[in-house]
Order: C-alpha cells, then sequence, then structure tokens
C-alpha cells in the first residue's frame, strides 16, 4: 500500500517521501514504487509541494519527472529545499518554457555554473537565452565546460544582449530553422557537403547541402558555435534515454563548420564532441579551410600522432610553414621525394623536402 501512495493518516509530503525511498530498492515494492511516482495524481503532488519541510530527495524525483511541465516546475524550482544538483539535472532535459524559468535566477546560475552548462547544451532552450547565459558567465569571468568555450566567448564579445522578452526572438527561429534543415542532410559514406568544380577549380557545396548552407550562411557565429556543440551530443530524455529522432549527420556538419568563413565557428567544429582520427586525416588536407583549423590541429598532439595527419599538414599549401616543415622529418622518404617534385606544395615545403633528401644523402 506504502508503494502505492496509500498510506493513511500521513500528509502528502510524507507519503511521497515513502514512495521515493521504497523506489529506490530492489524488490518488487519498488518496481510498484516507480509506477506510483510515475503517475502521482496531482493533489498528491502539489500538497508535497507546499510543504516547506519537504526532504530535497522528493524534489531530486519530482524535479525531473516534471521538466516538461512548466507550472509544477515553477513551485519545484521555488522550494526552498531544491538543490542545485536537481535543477542542473532538469536544466538538461526542460522543455522551452522551464528553460525560461531556471535561467530566471542569475544568482543561482552564477553560484553554479554547471547549470549554464546544462541549458546551453539543451537543444530545447532559447538561442537568445543561449546568449544571455553565456554573456553572463563571460562578464563574470567564469569558464564553463562546454564544448569550444574559448571560441564561444571570442564569438559573443562586442554583441548587444538583448532582455529577455515572453515572446521568442529571430534568432530562436532562425535556430530552430536550421535545426530542422539539419535533420534533412544525410550524407552517405564518403560524400562530403562540397564537391570540387573541375572547371574553376573551386570547391562548391553539393545539392544536398545547399539547402542548410543557405540558412547556415545567414546564422550568427555565435549561433553557429553553439548549434555544432547541441547538434553533435547526444541528447536524452528525463528518463535517461537517448532521443534517436534528434540525431544528426554529424560529420556532415563539422564538414560543413570547418569551412566556415569565420575562423572561430571553424575552429569550433573541430572541438565538438566525438570527432573521430579519420575526420581530422580529411580535414587536414581541405584546401578551402582557415589557417587556423589547421594550425589548431598541427598543435594537437594527439592528432599527429598519426602518420597521414602530419602528411596532409605538409602537403596542404595552406598549413602555416613554420608548422608544416616541423613534420617534414617525420614523413617516409618516398612521400618526401613526392613532395619535392609537387607543383601542388608551397615552395618553402619543396625546398624544406629537398634539403631533408639531401640530409640524407638522396
Amino acid at each position: 500500500m506504502a508503494a502505492k501512495g496509500l498510506v493513511p493518516g500521513l500528509p502528502p509530503a510524507a507519503i511521497l517521501a515513502v514512495v521515493v525511498v521504497l523506489s529506490q530498492g530492489g524488490d518488487a515494492n519498488a518496481e510498484t514504487a516507480k509506477k506510483t511516482l510515475e503517475k502521482l495524481p496531482p493533489p498528491l503532488v502539489n500538497g508535497a509541494l507546499s510543504a516547506q519541510d519537504l526532504h530535497p530527495a522528493v524534489l531530486d524525483v519530482l524535479g525531473p519527472m516534471y521538466a516538461a511541465d512548466a507550472a509544477i516546475s515553477e513551485r519545484v524550482l521555488q522550494h526552498p529545499a531544491i538543490a542545485a544538483e536537481t535543477v542542473a539535472v532538469m536544466a538538461t532535459t526542460a522543455t522551452e518554457g522551464v528553460c525560461e524559468l531556471i535561467a530566471t535566477n542569475e544568482e543561482r546560475l552564477l553560484a553554479h555554473p554547471t547549470i549554464i552548462e546544462k541549458l546551453y547544451l539543451n537543444k530545447n532552450c532559447r538561442m537568445s537565452t543561449a546568449d544571455r547565459l553565456l554573456e553572463l558567465a563571460v562578464r563574470n569571468d567564469i569558464e564553463l565546460a562546454i564544448p569550444a568555450f574559448a571560441q564561444a566567448k571570442q564569438a559573443i564579445q562586442g554583441e548587444l544582449i538583448p532582455e529577455p522578452t515572453p515572446e521568442r526572438a529571430f534568432d530562436d527561429d532562425q535556430f530552430d530553422d536550421v535545426a530542422a534543415k539539419a535533420r534533412e542532410l544525410q550524407l552517405t559514406d564518403g560524400e562530403d557537403t562540397h564537391e570540387l568544380n573541375p572547371e574553376t577549380g573551386q570547391e562548391e557545396v553539393v545539392a544536398k547541402a545547399r539547402p542548410l548552407h543557405a540558412i547556415w550562411a545567414e546564422l550568427r557565429p555565435a549561433a553557429k558555435i553553439r548549434f555544432l556543440s547541441v547538434a553533435t551530443l547526444k541528447q536524452y530524455d528525463s528518463r535517461g534515454r537517448e532521443i534517436g529522432e534528434e540525431r544528426y549527420d554529424v560529420k556532415a556538419l563539422r564538414m560543413l563548420g570547418v569551412r566556415d568563413a569565420n575562423p572561430l565557428v571553424a575552429v569550433a567544429a573541430l572541438n565538438t564532441p566525438g570527432i573521430s582520427d579519420a575526420e581530422i586525416v580529411r580535414i587536414a588536407g581541405l584546401r578551402n579551410v582557415a589557417e587556423d583549423v589547421l594550425r589548431e590541429i598541427a598543435i594537437n598532439k594527439e592528432w599527429t600522432r598519426h602518420y597521414m595527419v602530419k602528411f596532409n599538414l605538409v602537403a596542404n599549401p595552406r598549413t602555416p610553414f613554420g608548422h608544416a616543415s616541423k613534420f617534414v622529418l617525420h614523413l617516409r622518404e618516398s612521400d618526401i621525394k613526392t613532395l619535392a617534385k609537387s607543383k601542388e606544395v608551397s615552395g618553402a615545403i619543396q625546398t624544406a623536402a629537398k634539403q631533408q633528401l639531401a640530409r640524407k644523402g638522396k
């Protein structure tokens, strides 16, 4: 009966506490209690939230459960017993409206930056709200543990951040439009977002990627950086289950990102979660990326452990010579000979290759 929330004589707060405790066990009563928590009657929830002495552990359960219910979430968030850790869990899966509620308490956000991080990486959080949260952290010299924070920090500086409003801003709708177009972009193995035009010798966006590229080009750098982070992270619901339908072709998005005209966005694409060695090899050989991207790869000891990364950096004429030249020493003799004769590399690299062959007496 207790596992079903049927405890005569106890107030709602105590009944919920009993159900929560029983749900932590490993027997049949625990399963019953978990089912009870999934279908709590509104009077029991409202009664429990009215109790000032409600145990924080109960709020730990209620918070994530009702992260999609703005009315109940507002009462949970305002309860004096709520722990910052509970708010952070709610921020991970909260709906747009609940994200707005969490974002209003700046004192709590500054004391617990993890909440800012969770909101920033929550796909439901408005872009305009994410901007304000990022600006709040930067203004207060708080370092956030989010992908490409250094680039996001630079992108937000100098921008005019509007005050929060009940209505969605243009940036919010534009961010969602990019997400919708990105979900439609699915490339097969070996495909890229760009292809070489044999007539002009320039790379052009492939037909599949043009709808996304068209709106991507209009997106602000700060929004691009956040989208790359959100889109490449796995998303989970309130029960910890991965939301499969929200996944994107992350490799395609990264290849689009590293080619961005803004170096901050391009470097941010490199720092997105889950980037593979194969992707780094490919990016190191691209001829239409910013020098900052190639420099970032060149100084990363983990990436440059791979031979093809080193070779592609040396063979890429856009790689700064100071970085490319140091890898010449690590190349195979046959590849050095190829580079010494190649017209596709810079003259400085040709000279460096010839000098290395001369040292070897070749």
